[in-house]
């Protein structure tokens, strides 16, 4: 009683000892997914339209879940679908039967040639899958598979969720499913039987139904009927009566030197097997019912002649040797080698028989020694002339890799204008630039980082490609490849022109090595005209540039000069006064004492007075308007370097290098400078064409907007223009007042160069190539095998091509007519040919020529092989497990093939009244 004494407001704490198990937050994670997903009640979508299975976009998103420290996946598969105007009414309905039970009974989407196996088996547009995460790790004891499949139900029953939930299994390999969909007072349950072998019982459509009625379980006599759906799959894999078109290459007439040409300059293309291995025909009946045909252990009705519906797809060969592919992979391995073209061809390009040993210091002695041949005759390009004679001396004519026939052949074809003498003056033939052509073809190689297809660059890649596999490998493209360095050497050497390359800087949208040859081009036409330039004598300079700076900028110019051509017409002074090194010394002595009367030697910043003394030189013509500020004296356009061409690699590096500056004010200022050597160039040139000029003058005519001029009254009233710098130029240590007071006024012509020529010249996809190989061989194999070159009619031949096409872009194609088709009928007489072949019996024609029935029957066999596959759907509504039970769907589908069974059951039942 002491208990009621105490007040009644005390509250009593309750202590909750209990734990949750790892089967209970296993549960709770499935719910916590579901509720994440948002797959929550019940959403219907609109009925599927036929085929969407396989047209339709499927989408997929996962998690991650444990049940203790075993780890599962669970992924969320569905059928992308705009979603109907119906949606908000169906929440509100109780008694709706779950989207997916309904898809249970469709039939518009049967035998879907490419989809999730549950997809196949279920018919369904939405479910949920729990894996096993590891590949290796699998679901074996049936305690386990119940206690997962308890999980599952615990957690669509607490969630309310309608899409169906699976489980995985047993071994991945196997595809075994378990799962369960529930609804409001309705449930499915999906199973699955996996066999190795299939039982006799079985191996019809009388089998299978006794199966699904006795899983079925309805208390109704009679039952309803059974809708069925059959599919026959027939395989043809002896295509041997059919030869396969691709001839393969003729060898020996390559390897025996009848090289043309025309020959090197085309690569073998095609497959050297058939790339179709198989053609798989789908014999499909879509709507039967029970009773209207007969399917068991001792006859059948299921001719595949009069089945309504034929579809086939193609099953291609796995990898089929493709010629081009084979001549593109072998020679991108070669690309990737490191060896140099001595330690392939074995010893030294330029090794002298008995002086193997003599001492690298004297290699030049030849050219500083007296000797008793002239000076020019010890010329670089007489050298390498001498080594390659050496070279073929030291190897011998069977040990060279190429032959002299094949080599010949391969240079002619790579330098048509070596078919007749080089001239002596150094020009090139005139079709030695062709002109870009603008047709689609031509320019196709821009989108690969290629060559346009008649360049040189292509003619030595086919060339390279072709040495490789047939004329000596490795070894044969090295010496092919040191020929044509020794040919490069040589025009630079000589002032020839390369051929086969587009004129002007080198095109990026090229390849590299097609760069380099361009920036080639470049170098050598830079040097024709520098060496053009010193035939050109001191009485031509004085007639050229008289001393009267004040003449019109037309008799300071010759007539034939032009402003493109700026270096060309710039004939001041010997070119050679300056050398290609980067140190610049004069060897004239000429020279040397006009540029100190000009004052460069002494390096001291001559202002505008001192400049004024000068000679202009490097005058390319008069401005027309502007007068120097200082003197009045006209304003003269200077001949200016041209910038250098750079190839992408020189780019990308000159990037780099200014990228690695940084932002710091030095490297800012760094980089400005780097970038101002053009400038600096321009503005030596204008101080030499203009003694006395300032600054103000130079910017005037190289940047307008950086001076500014405005109207002023001076001091007698008269409006007068009055100019100044801008406010960038007036910065403290303006890089273009540095640059301004560093420049000498030295002539375009004696400056360090720009562009360092010298220099300069002595510095893709195989994958999809062979992918397309493969498709064109796999067309034309196609084509081979219906005959569409050999059709009379127009319409027909439109049909089989159009056909042919959809077998290689789509994973399988309806044939309009079945087996009375044009198509199906070319199909069925592969059959028939390919099975009198395995049985060895006579072909048709032969057939009829026999006299007695009997006779044909005994050499009769059938036109179609055992089916390799066979798949029915069983369909019905049946209410379960009690007669008073709601109806509900109810499918089983099976696959019978010669080493599987499967039967997937989706068996419905009613919760509520049962």
């Amino acid at each position: 009683m002491a208990a009621d004494s105490e007040p009644e407001s005390e509250v009593f704490e309750i202590t909750d000892f209990t734990t949750a198990s790892e089967w209970e937050r296993f549960i709770s994670k499935v719910e916590e997914v579901l509720n994440d997903w948002k797959l929550i009640g019940n959403s219907l979508g609109k009925p599927l339209e036929k085929g969407i299975f396989t047209s339709g976009t499927w989408e997929e998103k996962s998690d991650e879940i444990s049940f203790a420290d075993f780890k599962f996946s669970v992924t969320h598969h569905y059928l992308v679908q705009e979603s109907t105007d119906k949606e908000g009414k169906d929440e509100l309905l109780e008694d709706v039967v779950p989207q997916s039970m309904q898809d249970l009974l469709g039939m518009n989407n049967d035998f879907p040639p490419r989809a999730h196996c549950l997809v196949r088996w279920y018919g369904l547009r939405e479910f949920v899958v729990i894996a096993p995460a590891a590949h290796s790790d699998a679901v074996l004891s049936e305690s386990k598979c119940n206690l997962l499949l308890s999980s599952v139900s615990i957690a669509l029953g607490n969630t309310g969720c309608q899409v169906p939930l699976f489980v995985q299994i047993h071994h991945k390999w196997r595809r075994m499913y378990v799962g369960e969909c529930q609804g409001p007072g309705v449930r499915t349950d999906f199973e699955m039987v996996h066999l190795r072998k299939v039982p006799n019982q079985y191996t019809h459509l009388s089998g299978l139904l006794d199966i699904f009625k006795s899983k079925i379980g309805c208390p109704l006599t009679p039952l309803p009927p059974v809708s069925i759906a059959i599919r026959f799959t027939y395989v043809l894999q002896d295509w041997q009566q059919y030869f396969w078109p691709q001839q393969p290459p003729d060898i020996d007439a390559l390897v025996g030197g009848e090289v043309g040409g025309l020959e090197f300059g085309k690569l073998p293309f095609g497959a050297c097997e058939d790339p179709i291995s198989e053609l798989h025909l789908a014999t499909t009946w879509p709507h039967l019912t029970e009773g209207i045909i007969v399917d068991n252990d001792v006859y059948s009705d299921l001719d595949p002649i009069q089945a309504p519906h034929w579809s086939v797809r193609v099953r291609k060969a796995e990898n089929p040797q493709c010629l081009l592919g084979d001549f593109v992979t072998e020679f991108f391995k070669i690309c990737r080698r490191k060896e140099s073209t001595d330690e392939i061809l074995g010893r030294s390009a330029f090794e002298e028989e008995g002086k193997e040993t003599a001492d690298i210091t004297h290699a030049l002695s030849k050219l500083t020694e007296p000797a008793s041949v002239p000076i020019h005759k010890l010329s670089v390009s007489n050298m390498v002339h001498t080594a390659k004679k050496k070279i073929r001396k030291h190897r011998g004519v069977e040990e060279s890799p190429l032959n002299n026939d094949v080599l010949n052949t391969i240079l002619l074809f790579l330098f048509p204008d070596a078919v007749s003498e080089k001239p002596l003056d150094g020009t090139t033939s005139t079709d030695n630039n062709n002109p870009p052509s603008e047709s689609e073809d031509y320019n196709l190689y821009n989108q690969f980082k290629s060559a346009p297809s008649d360049s040189l660059t292509y003619k030595l890649a086919l060339c390279l490609c072709m040495i490789n596999f047939y004329h000596g490998g490795l070894k044969g493209v090295a010496h092919l490849w040191q020929e044509f360095v020794l040919e490069m050497r040589f025009r630079w050497e000589n002032n020839f022109l390369i051929p086969g390359l587009a004129s002007g800087p080198p095109d990026l949208r090229c390849c590299l090595l097609h760069q380099k040859l361009q920036m080639l081009n470049c170098c050598i036409e830079r040097k024709k005209a520098r060496d053009e330039g010193k035939k050109t004598s001191a009485s031509d300079v004085t007639n050229i540039y008289p001393g009267d700076a004040g003449k019109a900028g037309d008799q300071l110019v010759p007539d034939n000069l032009k402003e493109t051509d700026k270096e060309k017409g710039e004939v001041g002074k010997s070119w050679d006064s300056w050398s290609d090194s980067e140190e610049e010394f004069f060897e004239c002595l000429s020279d040397t004492e006009e540029l100190k009367g000009n004052g460069q030697e002494s390096g001291k910043k001559g202002g505008p007075k001192e400049m004024a003394n000068l000679r202009p030189e490097g005058r390319l013509y008069q401005h027309g308007k502007l007068t120097l500020l200082h003197n009045g004296e006209p304003l003269y356009i200077p001949v200016t370097q041209e910038p250098a061409p750079m190839t992408e690699d020189l780019l990308e590096e000159q990037s780099e290098v200014l990228a690695k500056l940084g932002t710091s004010a030095e490297g800012a200022h760094l980089r400005a400078r780097m970038q101002s050597a053009c400038l600096l160039s321009d503005m030596e040139s204008f101080k030499a064409a203009n003694p006395g000029c300032s600054l103000e003058d130079f910017v005037r005519w190289y940047s307008p907007r950086d001076y500014i001029e405005e109207e002023v009254i001076d001091e007698k009233g008269n409006v007068v223009l009055k100019g100044e710098l801008s406010a960038r130029m007036k910065i403290p240590s303006n890089m273009w007042v540095e640059a301004w007071e560093t420049a000498k006024p030295i002539p375009a012509r004696r400056q360090r160069r720009l562009f360092d020529d010298t220099r300069e010249a002595e510095k893709e996809i195989i994958h999809q190539i062979t992918n397309v190989e493969a498709l064109i061989a796999r067309a034309r194999s196609l084509k081979a095998k219906f005959g569409t070159e050999k059709c009379e009619q127009e319409e027909e031949k439109e049909d089989l091509e159009r056909f042919v096409s959809c077998l290689l872009e789509q994973p399988e194609v309806l044939v309009t007519g079945a087996g009375r088709g044009h198509a199906g009928r070319i199909i069925h007489k592969l059959f028939v040919n390919a099975q009198r072949a395995a049985a060895m019996t006579p072909p048709e024609e032969e057939l009829k020529r026999m006299g007695s029935p009997e006779e044909r029957r005994q050499n009769s066999v059938s036109d179609f092989p055992p089916p390799a596959g066979r798949e029915f759907i069983l369909r019905t509504t049946v209410p379960r497990p009690a007669p008073y039970s709601k109806a509900l769907p109810q499918r089983m589908y099976s696959v019978l093939t010669k080493e599987d069974f499967r039967l997937a059951g989706a068996f419905s039942s009613d919760t509520s009244f049962f």
